[in-house]
């Protein structure tokens, strides 16, 4: 029997996980227009950050922060890393606004809906709702704000959006794909690169780069800044495209 359409199985899934993003986008479209106002970021891409995380809240990780840091912290294979981590679980304690037995998130340390690490968490965690805490774990003025207030740090510019699919001339130079050439839309438009459609791309200043996140195989993505601060949260190109494309399917 498949799970029910809300449930955290079928929210990993793509087009359980679409639909129940518009449905979480419909339900706090106030509060979501609020936040993406004050730090400039368009709440399509707040949800679906959210979605891909946590499946919108539903599945965070039920391990004890301090615990499984202090576990990755002795293992020497990224020990430096996580005993990081670990002091930063311990700064959040010494503040006073959760107990121990409060932080709880993923194997690895990744908290609340968000899945912060605990220095991401002293760094871009919001106390949106002014109840004297930064809780990412049941406050979702606090998760989304907490989402954008990240995003806007890694150069979020919410009049753009993450980028397109387009399509490439015969014998393009390979040695221009994999993100780090960066060039205006235009310049890309001169070198021949098409719209998905094969249609002329439209006339833009905007600095862009060419990834193909499936290989020569898959689609070619003309990414833009937002591409490039969600790879700040997360280094995947998978991940990025993966948000990027929910976003647009939350509104197609």
């Amino acid at each position: 029997m498949p799970p029910p359409p809300d449930s955290p199985r079928s929210c990993r899934r793509g087009p359980e996980r679409v639909e129940a993003g518009r449905k979480r986008l419909a339900e706090n479209r106030p509060l979501l227009d609020e936040v993406g106002a004050k730090y400039n970021v368009q709440p399509r891409f707040i949800v679906a950050l959210w979605g891909i995380e946590t499946g919108f809240g539903a599945i965070m990780g039920d391990f004890n922060i301090v615990a499984a840091l202090a576990t990755l912290a002795y293992d020497g294979r990224r020990g430096t890393f996580f005993r990081h981590e670990l002091i930063a679980a311990l700064k959040i304690l010494d503040q006073g606004h959760f107990q121990p037995g409060e932080l709880k998130g993923s194997w690895a340390g990744a908290m609340g809906q968000t899945q912060f690490m605990p220095s991401s968490f002293l760094a871009y965690a919001v106390d949106y709702s002014g109840t004297g805490r930064q809780d990412i774990w049941t406050d979702r003025a606090d998760v989304f704000a907490s989402i954008a207030n990240y995003l806007k740090a890694c150069g979020w510019n919410g009049a753009v959006t993450w980028g397109r699919k387009v399509r490439l001339p015969k014998h393009f130079d390979a040695s221009l794909l994999g993100g780090q050439e960066l060039k205006t839309v235009d310049a890309w438009r001169a070198l021949g690169i098409h719209d998905e459609a094969g249609g002329a791309l439209p006339h833009a200043e905007i600095e862009a780069g060419l990834v193909q996140p499936g290989g020569v195989a898959g689609p070619t993505l003309m990414t833009y800044g937002n591409f490039r601060a969600i790879m700040k949260w997360n280094r995947s190109l998978y991940f990025a495209t993966a948000v990027s494309y929910l976003a647009d399917r939350f509104e197609s």
